[in-house]
C-alpha cells in the first residue's frame, strides 16, 4: 500500500471510530445527537491529520511497525484526544455530545489504527516466509538480550531462511519461560537432547559476556550433536550496540580462549588522552594499530602514527579514513634508531602521551640477528625516551613482554633493557610526569604469531608443526591488550612496571588441536600434529615475574604492579656503552656477553629438544 493509501485508510479508521463510540456510550444513535457526530468527524479530521504529522505517522512503514511505531501512534491519539475533548468543552450548549465519546473514540481509533499496522507487518512476514528458501531450524544459545534481539531480528527478516524455534540458557529463572513467544527449552548442557527433539539445524551463540569456557562447552555440544554452529562478537566488537544477523560470525579461537569483559575506568582513560596529542610509534603493527583504534574514542586532539612500514601505515590509514567523521590522524614515516627522524616529530608536534610499541618481537629471528634487535629494541627505545624527556611527555606507556622475565632469548634481554631505560627516566622526569613499562605475554592474532601459522598448516592441509608437547603460553586477544595498555596508562604511577592478569596459561598444542577442529577436521586424522623442537631462544614456559620482584595491587583488578628493581645509574650507562659497542662492530657474541653483563637474569638460549610427531 502505498503512502496515500496509507493516508486515506487512517483516516477511514480514525472516522469510523466516532460512530461506535456512540454506539457504546448510547447503545443507539438517536436523531438529536447526529448532528454532534457529523460536526465531531468534521472537526476530528484535521485534528487527526495535524497530531500524525506532529508525531511522524505519515511516514511510517506499517509492514516494518515495532514497538517504537506504536508507541508514536499512542502519542499521536493521546494528543487527539486532549484535543478533542477540549473542542467538545467548547461546544457544550451548541450541540448534543456526550464527554465520555472522545475518550471512547480515541481508545478505539488507537485498537485500529495499531491493528491495521500490525496486520500488515504480519501479511509481510508470512508473505516473506512463503517466498523465502526453506529455513533452518535455529536453537538460540543465550536467552538474554543479545538472544532476544537476534531472534526477533530473524522473525523480522524471513528471506533469511533461519527459524529460531527456542533457546537454551543456564539461569534457573529463565527455565521453561517464553521470552517473545519462544520457548526455553533447557540448560546448555541440555543440547544435544534438545537439538534431537526439535530437529536443529543450526545452534546460535548469544552470549557476547560469557567467558571463553562456556563458548567452548557450547562449540563441543554442538559437534557432537553434530549441528552447525555460529557465534556473535564479544562486547569488545559490539561497538554500535546493534544486534543483527550480519553480525553473525564462525566461531573463532578467541571466542573459546576469551574472558569476562574487561571493566575500563572511562573517565581516567579520558583524563590523560582527551584533548591531547597522541605519538604511538610501531603504529602499523598488531598492537600499535589497535591502540590507535580505540585511543581515538577518547577524543584526543591529534594521534600521530609512526612507522617504519609504509605498507601498514597506508593500511591503517585507508580503515580510519572510511570512519565518519574521520579521525584527527597524522602519519609519519620515520625510524626510531634515528634520533634524526624523530627530533622533527617531537619539534613541531609536541606530543603529550607517547604509546611506544615498536621493538622487532620475533624471538628466533632475533637469535640470529643481535645486533639489529639491539638497535631496534634498545636504541629506538632510548632515542624516543630522550625526546620525550626533553619535550616534557606527560605520559609514556612502554609495551613490555613477559619474554622480558628470565629471558633466554636476545628479543626478551633487549626488552628487559628497554624496561631499565624506562626506569632510568622516570628518576629524571619532572614532576607530574610518568613513565611506566607494560608487560604482557602473547597476544591472539599478531602479523607472525604460532595461531596465523597453524591456520595457514590448516588451510594447505600440511601438518601443524608445534614446538613441544609441553609448550605453554599465555594469550590475550589484541584489544583486551590494548584496552588494559590504555588502562594502565591512566593508572600513571611513575616508573611502575604494570603486568596484566593473563589469566591461565595454554598449552600450544591445545591451542592447534582446537584450531584444527574449529576448521571441521579431526586432530592427527585429517591433520596431524608433528613437534619439530624448541627454536632459538624459546623456552617451554613463559614467567611474568622474576622470582625476586612479586607484585602489589593496583586500582585495577586485571592490572598488577611488579616490584621491580634496575641498575644504579653509573652502572646502567656503562654496561650500556659496552652493549652499544659491540651492536655496532656487529659482534654477536659480544652482544650477548654484553647482554648478559646488563640482564642478570639472562641465559642464552641452549636447545637439548629432539622432534616427534602426533
Amino acid at each position: 500500500m502505498g503512502w496515500g493509501g496509507r493516508w486515506a485508510l487512517d483516516l477511514l479508521l480514525w472516522s469510523g471510530a466516532v460512530p461506535l463510540a456512540y454506539l457504546l456510550r448510547l447503545e443507539a444513535i438517536p436523531s438529536s445527537y447526529v448532528s454532534g457526530l457529523l460536526l465531531y468527524v468534521a472537526l476530528g479530521l484535521p485534528v487527526w491529520l495535524s497530531a500524525s504529522w506532529a508525531f511522524g505517522l505519515w511516514f511510517q512503514v506499517w509492514s516494518r511497525v515495532g514497538l517504537s511505531d506504536l508507541l508514536r501512534l499512542g502519542g499521536a491519539v493521546g494528543l487527539a484526544v486532549v484535543l478533542m475533548m477540549g473542542l467538545v468543552l467548547g461546544l457544550r450548549g451548541w450541540v448534543l455530545i456526550p464527554l465520555s465519546v472522545p475518550v471512547l473514540a480515541g481508545f478505539l481509533s488507537f485498537v485500529f489504527l495499531g491493528g491495521a499496522r500490525v496486520g500488515a507487518r504480519l501479511v509481510r512476514e508470512s508473505a516473506g516466509r512463503k517466498a523465502a528458501s526453506p529455513s533452518r531450524r535455529v536453537l538460540i544459545a543465550g536467552a538474554g538480550e543479545a538472544g532476544t534481539l537476534l531472534a526477533r531480528e530473524m522473525l523480522r527478516h524471513p528471506e533469511a531462511g533461519l527459524l529460531p524455534v527456542g533457546y537454551l540458557d543456564d539461569d534457573p529463572a529463565k527455565r521453561r519461560l517464553r521470552i517473545g513467544g519462544l520457548r526455553v527449552w533447557g540448560t546448555l548442557a541440555d543440547l544435544s537432547r534438545v537439538a534431537s527433539r526439535l530437529q536443529i539445524d543450526e545452534v546460535l551463540i548469544a552470549m557476547p559476556s560469557a567467558p571463553g569456557e562456556v563458548v567452548r562447552k557450547v562449540v563441543e555440544a554442538a559437534r557432537r550433536a553434530g549441528v552447525a554452529y555460529r557465534i556473535m562478537p564479544a562486547l569488545h566488537e559490539i561497538l554500535s550496540g546493534r544486534v543483527s544477523l550480519g553480525a553473525l560470525r564462525e566461531v573463532d579461537l578467541e571466542d573459546l580462549l576469551r574472558r569476562k569483559p574487561v571493566r575500563l575506568n572511562v573517565e581516567e582513560i579520558a583524563g590523560y588522552l582527551q584533548g591531547r596529542v597522541v605519538l604511538v610509534t610501531g603504529a602499523g603493527g598488531s598492537i600499535g594499530s589497535e591502540l590507535v583504534r580505540q585511543l581515538l574514542r577518547y577524543a584526543p586532539r591529534e594521534v600521530l602514527l609512526l612507522g617504519h612500514g609504509e605498507t601498514s601505515l597506508f593500511a591503517l590509514a585507508q580503515e580510519l579514513d572510511r570512519r565518519t567523521p574521520r579521525p584527527p590522524y597524522r602519519l609519519v614515516v620515520a625510524d626510531i634508531r634515528l634520533e634524526e627522524d624523530l627530533i622533527p616529530v617531537f619539534q613541531q608536534f609536541r606530543p603529550q602521551v607517547v604509546f611506544h610499541a615498536a621493538a622487532h618481537k620475533h624471538v628466533p629471528l632475533m637469535e640470529g640477528n643481535p645486533a639489529a634487535a639491539v638497535r631496534n629494541n634498545v636504541v629506538g627505545t632510548a632515542n624516543v625516551i630522550r625526546l620525550a624527556l626533553q619535550y616534557e611527555v606527560e605520559r609514556f606507556v612502554n609495551i613490555s613482554t613477559d619474554k622480558a622475565v628470565n629471558p633466554t632469548s636476545v628479543m626478551g634481554a633487549t626488552k628487559r633493557v628497554g624496561e631499565y631505560l624506562v626506569g632510568q627516566a622516570a628518576r629524571r622526569a619532572a614532576p607530574g610526569r610518568a613513565f611506566i613499562s607494560v608487560r604482557f605475554g602473547n597476544v591472539l592474532g599478531s602479523r607472525g604469531s604460532v595461531v596465523s601459522i597453524f591456520r595457514e598448516q590448516i588451510r594447505r592441509r600440511e601438518p601443524v608443526t608445534v614446538t613441544h608437547p609441553e609448550a605453554r603460553r599465555y594469550f590475550m586477544t589484541i584489544p583486551e591488550a590494548a584496552q588494559l595498555v590504555l588502562q594502565a596508562g591512566g593508572l600513571g604511577e611513575n616508573g611502575a612496571v604494570y603486568v596484566l592478569d593473563m589469566g591461565e596459561p595454554v598449552r600450544i598444542v591445545d591451542l592447534a588441536c582446537d584450531l584444527i577442529r574449529l576448521s571441521g577436521l579431526e586432530p592427527g586424522v585429517d591433520v596431524p600434529i608433528v613437534f619439530t623442537g624448541l627454536r632459538p631462544g624459546e623456552k617451554l614456559f613463559e614467567e611474568l615475574l622474576t622470582a625476586e620482584e612479586g607484585t602489589v595491587a593496583s586500582r585495577h583488578d586485571k592490572i598488577l604492579v611488579a616490584r621491580t628493581s634496575i641498575p644504579p645509574e653509573e652502572e646502567l650507562q656503562e654496561k650500556l656503552r659496552r652493549l652499544l659497542g659491540a651492536a655496532a662492530a656487529g659482534d654477536d657474541g659480544a652482544v650477548r656477553a654484553a647482554l648478559q653483563a646488563l640482564v642478570p637474569t639472562y641465559r642464552p638460549w641452549v636447545s637439548s629438544e629432539r622432534s616427534s610427531a602426533l
